[in-house]
């Protein structure tokens, strides 16, 4: 039997952007992607803490450092800059597997760097 279970997650992450009009996705500093275990084009969940809005993804790489995390396209409607996101993906593996499995979580600090 397969099932899903949490991957990453980036723990309330500050929204710096949200571009109506770039096609889609949610920028990620590359820093905050390695830390968290996440890869470019992956699917991922985002819950938005200020509002309750939850939608789902792409990444994007954005520059090393930046603390950048911008939402863009349609759901950058669901996010205002400054709203705390949390930030998720989850892998499908075998039950057994599952049970041993341990995900990458991740807390950015001030302006969404590693701490």
């Amino acid at each position: 039997m397969m099932i899903e279970i949490l991957k990453s997650k980036i723990h309330r992450a500050i929204v710096t952007d949200a571009d109506l009009n770039y096609i889609g996705s949610i920028t990620i500093d590359e820093d905050l992607m390695d830390a968290a275990n996440i890869i470019e084009n992956e699917r991922v969940f985002i819950y938005n803490i200020n509002n309750g809005q939850r939608f789902e993804t792409y990444v994007i790489k954005g520059k090393r450092g930046s603390g950048v995390i911008a939402i863009n396209g349609a759901a950058a409607r669901m996010v205002a800059i400054g709203d705390l996101v949390i930030i998720v993906s989850y892998a499908s593996m075998d039950f057994e597997e599952a049970k041993k499995f341990k995900p990458t979580i991740i807390f950015p600090g001030k302006n969404n760097q590693l701490t």
